[in-house]
């Protein structure tokens, strides 16, 4: 059933090519605007809805992780092939669109921090259940304990 997980690829592949020349379009940019990100959302989205409805067998879940894990060469591959060049050259709101890509992505990581609340580090727990493992004193050649 791998060729399930290279058809649900597929699908992402050519919604997300599509719906990114769309976004290129009516931001009036001559380039695939996203697309390759919102194929690797669709991907993602596909892959839960069929969890979620019983639908992925052992073979399709095989066959989709394998090609969620191979999605990565394909995106970079994807990625090289579309002009920047053109893209930059095309407006300012390209750059704007970046900037503001990343700065959203800032604040959604701060937001996401706090809202998550106080988390333990890795001493506290282990001092909490009693492993923390003691410091060994040590006596040197001399008499004297080194710790």
């Amino acid at each position: 059933m791998t060729i399930s997980g290279v058809a649900l690829l597929a699908i992402c592949t050519l919604l997300g090519a599509v719906l990114g020349d769309l976004l290129g379009i009516g931001l009036g940019v001559k380039a695939n605007v996203g697309g390759v990100g919102l194929a690797m959302i669709f991907l993602i989205a596909g892959r839960t809805m069929l969890v979620r409805r019983g639908l992925l067998n052992e073979g399709v879940k095989l066959g989709v992780g394998f090609w969620g894990a191979m999605y990565i060469p394909i995106v970079v591959a994807m990625a090289a092939n579309q002009n920047v060049v053109a893209a930059v050259a095309s407006g300012p709101m390209v750059v704007f669109a970046a900037t503001a890509t990343v700065v959203i992505c800032f604040a959604a990581v701060a937001i996401i921090s706090r809202l998550s609340g106080r988390v333990e580090t890795m001493d506290e727990i282990e001092a909490r259940e009693g492993t923390l493992t003691p410091k060994v004193a040590l006596q040197d050649g001399l008499g004297s304990v080194v710790r």
